[in-house]
This record gives C-alpha cells, structure tokens and sequence, in this order.
C-alpha cells in the first residue's frame, strides 16, 4: 500500500467541508498528503484565442486550481496565461494547482507525454497528472490524438494494458518527483480500478470522471471514497450546452436558495466531497461559478431523483471498448 494512503485512512476525519460554508478554494486532502482546491477552472472545449484570457481571468478572481490536458490542445495558451499572471505577481506557482494529463497515445512515452505537457504549460512541474482513459492508442498511427484503421476504427495500441500504462506513471513519479507531484487516473469504472489496484503499487490520488446528477456514478464515488481515491468531476453541467440548467428538480432546489442552477449543480459536487472543474470562457460565467453554497439533505435526495428514471452520459469517445461502466456495456473488455 502507497505509505501516503495509509497515513491519510488512519488519520482523523476532518471536519465536513460543509461546516463552514464551502468556498471555491476549500481544501480537500488527496492520500499524498497535499490538498485540491473543490473549484477549478476546465479548459475542454475552450477555444483558440479564448482560453488565455479565460484562465488569467480566473485566476484574478481568485481560482487556483486549473484543470488541462495535452488533448484539449490548448496548453500552450494556458501556458501563456499562467506566465502572465505568475509575471505580474498576482500569484506564485506555489499558490496554484495545476492538473495534466496523459493521452491516450503516450502510455509508453509517459516522460515524454509529461514533458511536452510542461513545455506547452511553461511551468517545472504539474500538481497532478493523470491516465486521460485506460485505452493504449498505436502512438504510430495515421493522426497524433485519434489513430484510425481504414474502417474508421481506433488504432488501439495491443503492446501493452492500461495497468503497464499506470505503472510507467508510477516510474514517472519515482524518478522526476520535481515535477509531478502526485498521479490519478481518469474515466475509470469500479471494474478498472479494481484490476489496476490488485497490481499497483501506488495507489491512485484521483480518478476524474463525468459526474452530475444525471450521471452520479454513485458506484464509482462509493468505491474511491473506500479506497481513498478523491473524485473530481468534470461536465458537472451535463455537458454542451449545460442542458441540466433546464431540469425542474435543479431549479427547484435553486429557487429555495434564491442561487442559478449552476450554483446548485456545482455545489452538489462539495456536498459529496468531490472536486468539480466547470469549463467556461465567459467572465460572467466564471465569476457566478464561484458563489459555491451549503445542500442539505433534502436538496441531496432532490437532486438525486433526477436519475431515477435512467442516467445519462454526455461523454463517451467511440474507442469501440468496454470501460465498464453499467451503463455503457458494449465493445471489448481490456481491463486486464
């Protein structure tokens, strides 16, 4: 077992993040002994020319947790942005946390995939950097992200699994903990971890899935709270569009607290002891993201009729596998 992981189940629990209030830099404890901020910043889907101004804006209004990867292809500008506002003063590096991830095509060249993320970034070392999905693409391939064979398909990568991909981050953090502090995974169903947790040596920090009251992967978040895993939850608005913002029980529960409905799904995330990274380029937007408040139960078990009648998963790459998640059952099993 990861020492970190141990000290961390057997020290005491800390007081709920609900008490007092939660705000948007409450800290909660990852088993490495560091903490990540409950609100950050996503970058998915943020634009070219649109995604510098939005981190720098951010960070004025005071986020410190942003959340990128190599494959939103945008780090290059986040980099920009993070030069900016560490040039200015308006914080230090330490002040920040930042989250990267390695794709799909990089599980044999983790030194690689992490060094080009830094280079884009223009920092020494990421907080967190996490497996994007348990699936090896061929990193020769006919595209750099998304390698297809003639019939469309994904150009998997057979030389290896997603546990030998974990184990190069497990090397990774071994040999350059100057710059990586801490690694996760992402997208992983309990069937995953549990294969990769039976032959790791370091236990996952985080695992970011997509997570909201259409999709609460309880399973999931039942499973990483036991094993010490923090869920971060990324498309907590459902996704393009953010088509929760219309749901009558989300509304409810906002009109009670006299807050939008992003207020509410954002907050839904604190109550259960997750992190969450909304993707936003709009000023407006980022700002109202922070007015984070206190669910009670009532608003919980509101909030969690919303799947009773079936979930719904926004996010889900044609990989032509099975990741396990019970709601998504076709493709091959390579869990290992």
């Amino acid at each position: 077992m990861n020492p970190a992981l141990g000290k961390f189940m057997l020290a005491r629990t800390p007081k709920s993040i609900l008490d007092p209030a939660p705000t948007m830099n409450t800290a909660i404890p990852l088993n490495t002994g560091a903490s990540i901020p409950a609100l950050g910043l996503g970058t998915w889907q943020s634009a070219p020319g649109e995604v510098k101004a939005a981190v720098i804006h951010a960070i004025e209004a005071g986020y410190r947790h942003i959340d990128c990867a190599f494959c939103y292809q945008n780090e290059d500008e986040v980099g920009e942005a993070l030069q900016d506002v560490i040039k200015r003063g308006i914080v230090k590096r330490s002040d920040l946390f930042i989250t990267s991830k390695l794709w799909c095509t990089f599980h044999t060249r983790a030194e690689e995939g992490l060094q080009t993320s830094l280079d884009l970034l223009k920092t020494d070392y990421v907080d967190l950097f996490l497996l994007h999905w348990p699936v090896p693409m061929n990193p020769k391939g006919n595209h750099p992200l998304f390698p297809k064979h003639d019939d469309g398909s994904r150009d998997l990568d057979n030389s290896l699994t997603h546990i030998q991909a974990w184990r190069n981050l497990e090397t990774l953090i071994k040999t350059h903990p100057e710059k990586v502090k801490a690694i996760g995974v992402a997208n992983y169903s309990v069937r995953y971890l549990e294969k990769l947790l039976a032959q790791a040596e370091i236990v996952p920090a985080v695992n970011q899935i997509e997570n909201h009251p259409l999709l609460p992967q309880q399973e999931v978040v039942d499973f990483c709270k036991a094993k010490g895993i923090h869920i971060t939850a990324y498309s907590p608005l459902g996704s393009t569009g953010s088509p929760l913002f219309k749901d009558p029980k989300v509304n409810e529960v906002a009109s009670k607290h006299g807050v939008g409905p992003g207020v509410v799904l954002l907050s839904y995330h604190l109550a259960r002891n997750s992190s969450v990274v909304p993707k936003s380029v709009t000023p407006s937007r980022i700002d109202e993201n922070r007015k984070l408040i206190s669910l009670d139960a009532d608003d919980l078990s509101t909030l969690d009729s919303i799947s009773k009648n079936g979930v719904t998963r926004f996010i889900y790459p044609p990989f032509g596998i099975n990741l396990g998640f019970p709601d998504k059952t076709e493709g091959v099993d390579i869990s290992g």
